[in-house]
């Protein structure tokens, strides 16, 4: 028999990851007889595509860890999983949408929950099929959703537990606004991009010295509005006096302090 001069993976490993599935090497027992569980949860991958070579790399340092494991006689478990990505996912299909010359608004509420759901389907069986083909030892009859009923009863719960010990709390703070899908999104899914801006100047009135006032400049005018204090550099001559006083904030009148922020040396 002569060998092919190069390795061909689709001759060999589709029968490797059959046969390995088929003997329930990668699946433990729900109660191990004297031993010792051990389990990794993979960091769920969102819907909103397929793997890229940070999900290829972070998956082999597991399967490494979880396939020492077995070799020391535990009873492991690496558990796989995709993540809904709710917000993500919307805005990936309402762009299908738009190339198709349409809306989630033109569809409706219920054809647009079934084509996330299509989505979903589609993209979750292509990342399980894109581990399986890289040979990762999951138990591949225990995946998972999160958007599963009893993921979800999970998270509420977990989320309540964190509530009752003071844990969570809400609080005012800027958020990235969509203004297609008309909702908050997390920094994750934001673009950031470099952009020349124009400085604009205020001038603060020091309170009780006529004629004296403080100039900020801004790219951002529209916050001024919110400001709380003026700070200073220490090593800034011209308001080192000022610290300590306070001044007038422009349109709202209201009066503000003047602070020293950080100390000589950059303490």
């Amino acid at each position: 028999m002569t060998l092919p001069p190069k390795y061909d993976p689709h001759a060999h490993e589709n029968d490797v990851d059959r046969a390995w599935v088929e003997s329930g090497a990668f699946t433990p027992s729900a109660e191990p007889e004297g031993k010792e569980p051990f389990a990794i949860v993979i960091p769920p991958p969102n819907v909103t595509g397929v793997l890229h070579i940070g999900h290829a790399l972070n998956g082999t340092f597991q399967d490494i860890v979880i396939r020492f494991q077995r070799m020391l006689g535990k009873d492991a478990l690496w558990l796989p999983g995709t993540d809904h990505a709710g917000i993500a996912t919307q805005a990936v299909v309402e762009r299908k949408l738009i190339e198709e010359g349409t809306t989630r608004q033109d569809v409706g509420r219920e054809a647009f929950v079934e084509r996330v759901w299509e989505w979903k389907q589609d993209h979750g069986d292509k990342i399980f099929e894109q581990y399986r083909r890289l040979g990762a030892s999951c138990d591949w009859s225990r995946q998972r959703f999160t958007l599963e009923p009893h993921m979800s009863r999970a998270v509420r719960e977990a989320f309540c537990r964190l509530w009752e010990k003071g844990l969570v709390y809400r609080g005012a703070r800027l958020v990235n606004w969509d203004c297609a899908l008309q909702t908050a999104v997390s920094d994750d899914e934001v673009e950031m991009k470099p952009l020349k801006a124009k400085l604009t100047y205020f001038k603060y009135p020091v309170t009780g010295e006529a004629g004296r006032f403080i100039e900020v400049a801004t790219t951002r005018p529209e916050t001024m509005l919110g400001d709380t204090g003026v700070a200073v550099h220490p090593d800034d001559e011209r308001y080192r006096d000022l610290v300590g006083k306070t001044c007038t904030l422009p349109f709202v009148e209201r009066e503000i302090p003047i602070v020293q922020i950080g100390a000589r040396h950059g303490v």
